[in-house]
């Protein structure tokens, strides 16, 4: 009898052992992640509340806003690290495309109330390949704010917060109507012509207080 409860105690202290050394292990796991702050990978450790802090940065769950600045932000995934930082940096871009597109066909209207120009062919045609012109250029005239990447297995995902100065699409359009001398001649007088100078204006100072 004895020896039986002795036997039963070391296969408790046994299975006590192993689960130890089990949730041990398992402890060990983590997620590699980019820390802006530390620059550069690190592995965080797997305790539940740590991974969930860190599969979202605060600046994707609520994306900034700013007066100066448009920002889009994109999440994608890749066996690649870098394949899912290009998918997500496209993904922004397209994003601050769309919204300087929304920009300049609100720019439009205007100027169409105010010249009257609605129903005018010309003036459509022009105004819609000045936009074609700075919407592909707002792809290259962005830029990354911030990106954040962590391990889901064997996959990777990225996160990335694209900005693009609200001026800079202002200035390249202020840019094309004054090259085309119908087209400014037409709109300089207008209150909407007057608004985009002051835009631009703004834009031209903020960049100098900033140094470019």
């Amino acid at each position: 009898m004895k020896k039986d409860v002795i036997s039963l105690v070391t296969g408790g202290v046994v299975l006590v052992v192993f689960v130890f050394l089990a949730v041990g292990c398992g402890s060990t796991k983590g997620v590699a992640r980019y820390d802006k702050e530390q620059g550069g990978t690190e592995l965080v450790k797997s305790a539940p509340e740590i991974l969930e802090q860190s599969k979202v940065p605060n600046w994707f769950a609520q994306v900034p806003s700013d007066p100066n600045h448009l920002y889009a932000a994109n999440t994608q995934v890749s066996q690649d690290l870098q394949l899912a930082i290009n998918k997500a940096s496209t993904g922004a871009r397209t994003e601050i495309a769309r919204q300087v597109e929304v920009k300049l066909q609100g720019m439009q209207k205007r100027f169409a109330e105010e010249v009257g120009a609605a129903e005018n062919s010309e003036f459509l045609q022009s105004f819609t390949e000045a936009e074609k012109t700075i919407v592909s250029t707002t792809l290259t005239g962005s830029r990354i704010k911030e990106q954040f990447y962590h391990k889901e297995g064997d996959t990777w995902r990225a996160y990335i917060l694209v900005e693009y100065p609200t001026g800079a699409a202002s200035s390249a359009l202020l840019k094309n109507i004054q090259s085309k001398e119908a087209m400014y001649t037409r709109y300089r007088a207008t209150q909407a012509f007057q608004d985009l100078e002051k835009e631009v204006e703004k834009y031209e100072k903020f960049k100098a207080e900033q140094g470019q």
